[in-house]
């Protein structure tokens, strides 16, 4: 028989996913508070959109990597590595800027059939096959440079990072195209959450109360509405983030609605039972060593674009902050638990408080201090939960 739930139950049943959104939303406060603001203005929203982009991009591959079971160090590497590929292609061949996309995208299929390859077909841990492609990409990408930066892109180049959708459809004042498109980002999402709601209810499982729901989708829709007010108020819709909802929209449906997606998290879950259960892990294996590495060849072409050039240290430490985006985001130490949204806000945490601390002019080895502790706290959370559930 169908149930409802009350918004103790929710949080209590889906206590993983819930503190991750109580925790953004204390952390952005917190620092709102902190700087007077100035974390929440138009301009600075705009930035941090600009500056994370690449770091989310990577998130949504690594979180897949994770579930799986594995780990990917490589991806700063492949990201310094694919944004020289294209900048020799752009720059130095003077070739137009979709052929550098398009070389990048096509360098990081082979680096993620590389890297596929022996992780699941010889059988190499993904850990020493991506720390070895961490020092084998990085040392490509100054032989390929090299050892020296190259720059400037064309500005046609630029606009994949820095360009704006903005006077569309007019405005006075503030961009109305912005707003239109995040309405109809509210509808989508409502129309699906109800969607949703309806089939639980058909097959008897639990639902929140009807109540709830309606607030749930009013609070979702003021929170999006004011994020589109302050773009629509700066610079209008970034290209970047038009970039970064269709990763999300597209990898949310693999993981939650394709059989590939279910099988990677029966792969990390329980390898044992997969292969039982006719999985074909090794090519599931090898299907997120490749999702990760084209992943990092689209974070490889947004970060050049944005930095306006390729250098030999660009993307140092990336993996560090992807890894920690989906750890923070509620995926599992041990694989099989993870989603593709919790990652974004782990990696939006991880943004908020980087620029709210560069806001208050606090230092580069205090931040790292503070990311250090919130990863270590996220991780004992889900070993804590895991202990918990074990006893009962």
């Amino acid at each position: 028989m169908t149930g409802t739930a009350n918004i103790k139950d929710l949080l209590v049943r889906n206590i993983r996913t819930s503190g991750i959104y109580i925790a953004f939303v204390v952390i952005v406060a917190l620092f709102a508070l902190l700087t007077d603001g100035r974390l929440l203005s138009p301009g600075n929203i705009t930035n941090l959109v600009l500056q994370y982009s690449y770091i989310l991009i990577l998130a949504i591959g690594m979180v897949m990597v994770i579930i799986a079971g594995h780990i990917d160090l490589s991806v700063g590497s492949v990201v310094a590595f694919t944004g020289a590929v294209s900048a020799v292609v752009v720059i130095k061949n003077d070739m137009p800027w979709w052929v550098g996309v398009i070389a990048a995208l096509i360098t990081g299929v082979v680096i993620g059939a590389w890297q596929g390859f022996w992780v699941a077909f010889v059988g190499i841990p993904a850990f020493i096959t991506t720390l070895a492609g961490m020092l084998l990409f990085r040392g490509l990408t100054h032989l390929t440079l090299g050892s020296i930066s190259l720059s400037p892109f064309p500005q046609s180049y630029q606009n994949i990072a820095m360009g704006f959708q903005n006077g569309l459809l007019g405005g006075n004042g503030y961009d109305v195209f912005t707003l239109v498109v995040f309405a109809l980002a509210v509808v989508g999402y409502a129309f699906s959450a109800w969607r949703t709601r309806s089939s639980r209810i058909a097959y008897e499982q639990s639902v929140e109360a009807f109540p709830l729901f309606i607030t749930k989708i009013v609070v979702v829709a003021a929170v999006v509405m004011w994020f589109a007010w302050q773009l629509a108020n700066a610079r209008g819709l970034p290209n970047v983030l038009i970039i970064l909802a269709v990763l999300v929209i597209v990898y949310s449906l693999v993981t939650q609605r394709t059989v590939f997606g279910r099988h990677v998290y029966a792969v990390g879950g329980n390898l044992a039972a997969a292969m039982l259960s006719g999985v074909k892990v090794k090519w599931v294996n090898f299907g997120v060593m490749l999702n990760m590495g084209v992943l990092a060849s689209v974070a490889g072409v947004v970060y050049s674009s944005r930095s306006n050039g390729a250098q030999p240290g660009a993307g140092n430490m990336f993996e560090l902050d992807a890894i920690a985006a989906c750890f923070i985001g509620g995926a599992a130490v041990t694989g099989g638990v993870g989603r593709v949204t919790g990652a974004i806000v782990g990696g939006l945490i991880m943004a908020v408080m980087s620029n709210g601390m560069q806001i208050l002019s606090i230092g580069q080895p205090v931040q790292w201090v503070v990311k250090g502790l919130v990863l270590l706290l996220a991780v004992a959370f889900d070993v804590f939960n895991k202990r918990r559930a074990g006893a009962r």
